[in-house]
């Protein structure tokens, strides 16, 4: 059997590209070095030494503005040296290909990418290019790969289900809204069937939910009032439309009639049900702004986990 790419000959962390695959005990780990940062941001002095001395240059071919940030935060909190690559204006825009990008930067005593590209497997194909190249103390941490993963934004879910419901071994979770084209889900549906969650449901229209879902573990509804039964968590996702192809609906209005997450929908989950979203937000047309304000959203405590969970990926994989 081939060995997974993001682990190296003991079973440790080296890169992160995708939660697929990978063993509960580390996804346990990294949730528990969470833990450990969770309060850094609370300190008077926010910083601790892990990556003093290191380069993190955020490769960001995709805009982002909450991944980006919180990266750099995190990055910064340990210490390391953070550059920031101006996509627009760099040698890929001039032609130069990736790997071409790539090798320049490791020239430049590079220790770790963040990388968030369009193109599915792109984190992957660095990877490898840098392993080929006897690059191997550079780490990749994917920052969202096309359709294909957001391993950082699936762990700050998990980490903000545990926090708020301790046990993920009596959950349902539901997840709403453009599965086919959200890598977001897919991360999150490989955590919640590797921490051991027993129901794990996809709730959307046909034309937005990938054939055979079934295969990854998950039970599928297209009633919004049925799938939202008891659950205990609820996590909405924004229509991808940039990666949209021909009309999937017939528009956002009635896209929210029958998928958009209000009040009434709500209370068919249980009264103590949390819920989420990986952001940015449409209001109106995914969430009402009475549910993303109220007191049951944790919208915006996902951001804050999202820090302390991206430090202690990004340490993990540095070897501390």
């Amino acid at each position: 059997m081939a060995r997974n790419p993001q682990l190296n000959a003991n079973g440790e962390l080296t890169h992160l590209l995708s939660i697929e695959g990978l063993p509960r005990p580390v996804i346990e780990n990294i949730l528990q070095t969470a833990d450990a940062f969770a309060s850094v941001g609370d300190r008077e002095v926010k910083k601790v030494p892990l990556l003093r001395g290191k380069s993190v240059f955020n490769l960001f071919f995709e805009n982002s503005t909450r991944t980006r940030t919180t990266f750099e935060i995190a990055a910064k909190r340990l210490s390391a040296d953070v550059i920031n690559l101006n996509i627009n204006a760099s040698s890929t825009a001039k032609g130069e290909s990736l790997l071409d990008t790539v090798d320049n930067l490791a020239a430049m005593q590079a220790d770790m990418f963040v990388v968030r590209h369009a193109s599915s497997g792109a984190p992957y194909l660095i990877a490898q290019h840098l392993d080929r190249t006897g690059a191997k103390h550079i780490h990749v941490v994917n920052a969202g790969d096309g359709r294909h993963a957001h391993p950082t934004q699936g762990l700050l879910d998990m980490y903000t289900i545990r926090h708020y419901k301790k046990d993920f071994s009596n959950l349902t979770v539901a997840i709403v809204g453009d599965i086919l084209h959200s890598r977001v889900a897919r991360s999150d549906i490989h955590a919640l069937t590797t921490l051991g969650v027993p129901e794990v449901r996809v709730i959307g229209p046909r034309t937005l939910l990938p054939s055979h879902v079934e295969g990854m573990g998950v039970r599928v509804f297209h009633d919004m009032a049925e799938g939202l039964r008891d659950a205990d968590v609820v996590i909405m996702l924004r229509l991808q439309n940039e990666r949209m192809r021909g009309a999937l609906l017939p528009s956002a209005h009635e896209f929210f009639k029958s998928y958009g997450l209000t009040q009434e929908k709500l209370s068919r989950a249980k009264a103590d049900a949390i819920v989420m979203h990986p952001g940015p937000m449409n209001r109106g047309v995914e969430i009402d702004s009475a549910v993303a304000d109220g007191g049951q959203a944790v919208i915006l405590p996902q951001v804050t986990f999202g820090i302390a969970v991206r430090m202690a990926v990004m340490s993990i994989v540095a070897g501390n």
